[in-house]
């Protein structure tokens, strides 16, 4: 039988660095999440992405090239590891192996960080909403423990959609984290927001962005100001489906959006490296 799990030691290169993985946690057995070490010279702004991956398989005694994809740091910028959250692909060339690593593999992590989902790409505004499906939500999982993005906005609302209630990765420990967050738990407890939604089982919030976003819920109390997107006051940013990208983008563009980047800022921001 294949050995589908990673090497224990992997050789480094210009492009990449050789990191060991502390933890693993599977959500499902559609979701994981897992933490490597950081090393010392990776610096990185919160909401950028890294490059994860594993080598290609051995041909004659040589490893191929490289599995590598975009992964979005989940941890503060500060943290001291790095942690990512990922989806399950049973025969996926990255992920089919990568769901079956444990404390002590070797995986690689990409030596520069990069992205849109940044503050650096958003003008100045009030409420800041990031609005996320599936595993989407690791960029923000980072967002929402910067002190800077609270000295920045008086408001921070983190939407996740997902199709099940299992799917709800950090759902729990989202609220926890930041009360136990020193450097934001001040702010976090009047200006975070949270609004997980599931679309295809029971519970209390339902429906995907776009409905909450028509419906008013994603605008409900304790949300304060407008009750629908301002440009003069909202910011956006989005990761996660190309349909939800794509449609709410149109949305927020008829309102007079504007998308932002690193050399523009603008109104809101998406990862493009993940829309292709």
């Amino acid at each position: 039988m294949t050995d589908v799990r990673a090497p224990e030691t992997i050789p480094e290169s210009k492009a990449f660095a050789s990191v060991k993985v502390n933890w693993v946690r599977h959500w499902n057995e559609h979701l994981f999440s897992f933490a490597v070490e950081r090393p010392a010279s990776l610096r990185f702004r919160s909401g950028e992405f890294v490059m994860i991956g594993l080598p290609g398989e051995e041909v004659d005694g040589v490893a191929g090239k490289p599995i590598m994809r975009a992964y979005s740091v989940a941890s503060q910028h500060y943290a001291e590891e790095l942690e990512f959250l990922s989806i399950k692909v049973e025969n996926g060339p990255l992920t089919g192996r990568l769901q079956q690593i444990v404390p002590g593999d070797e995986i690689y992590l990409g030596r520069k960080p990069t992205g849109t989902l940044v503050t650096d790409a958003l003008l100045p505004g009030k409420r800041l909403f990031m609005l996320s499906t599936g595993t989407g939500l690791a960029p923000f999982l980072s967002l929402a423990r910067d002190p800077d993005v609270y000295t920045m906005f008086d408001q921070v609302v983190v939407v996740h959609s997902v199709r099940r209630v299992s799917d709800l990765a950090y759902h729990d420990e989202l609220a926890a984290r930041l009360a136990d967050d020193p450097l934001v738990a001040d702010e976090a407890a009047t200006q975070f927001h949270y609004i997980p939604t599931v679309t295809r089982e029971p519970f209390h919030t339902t429906g995907r962005i776009d409905a909450l976003m028509e419906n008013g819920t994603m605008f409900g109390d304790p949300i304060t100001g407008d009750k629908c997107f301002n440009p003069e006051t909202d910011r956006i940013m989005m990761c996660g489906s190309m349909d939800m990208i794509r449609d709410t983008a149109k949305t927020l563009e008829t309102l007079g959006f504007v998308e932002g980047s690193n050399a523009a800022p603008g109104t809101y921001v998406i990862e493009r490296a993940f829309v292709g």
